[in-house]
């Protein structure tokens, strides 16, 4: 019998030289770090293929905690998208990009600070339910998360609390500023925004699928 393979984290943004391969980098190194079995990958709406991650960003990862900052640059697909259970984009733009391009991607695509945003509010829905027990709805953190991943369950129950959470204010807040051909202290802004989200997305992946 096959083993079933790991459910699996696209990111997206536009070169795959910036963005995108710092989140998966980060992502992963904090996933493998918390014992979590998923593949993270990255690809960009308009990947500059044969390019190299930017010296700024490989640099970065490496500072904030990457194993490797080994990239290739990939053009994003829709069969991609297909083998993707998550898809996290820098920005709202990009997010459009991939459900036009795989418009079943709907489901399970939103920007990388959209899911951060989502987790960090339903992990404290959870705890607030915790401390009530008159709180009797279902939350994406159970108390005692089952062995076998509940990876495309918990990524549905973040997705049913889309309606549920305001937006920010500004929007663009659920966006990544794209630091290319720009300053060493914006390139710092973007990695330091960029390393919180995939922290707060490390976590909740870790309280949900993680047995404890």
């Amino acid at each position: 019998m096959s083993a079933v393979p790991a459910p699996h984290i696209l990111i997206v943004c536009t070169g795959n030289i910036c963005r995108s391969p710092l989140a998966e980098q980060l992502l992963r190194a904090k996933l493998l770090a918390a014992g979590v079995d998923v593949t993270v990958s990255s690809a960009g709406t308009q990947a500059m293929v044969g390019g190299a991650m930017t010296p700024e960003a490989h640099d970065l990862s490496l500072q904030l905690g990457s194993v490797t900052a080994e990239h290739t640059p990939r053009q994003l697909t829709a069969q991609m998208l297909a083998n993707a259970d998550l898809v996290l984009t820098a920005t709202r733009d990009h997010r459009r990009d991939a459900v036009t391009l795989f418009p079943r991607a709907t489901r399970y695509t939103f920007t990388l600070n959209q899911f951060a945003r989502l987790v960090d509010a339903a992990a404290a829905e959870s705890a607030a339910a915790a401390a009530d027990p008159a709180l009797s709805e279902p939350h994406p953190f159970p108390a005692d998360p089952p062995a076998v991943s509940a990876f495309a369950d918990f990524v549905a129950a973040i997705a049913a609390t889309r309606g549920m959470q305001p937006s920010p204010t500004p929007p663009t807040l659920d966006d990544i500023e794209d630091p290319y051909r720009r300053s060493a202290t914006v390139y710092a802004q973007v990695a330091a925004v960029i390393d919180g989200s995939v922290t707060a997305v490390a976590a909740a992946l870790s309280t949900a699928l993680v047995p404890r």
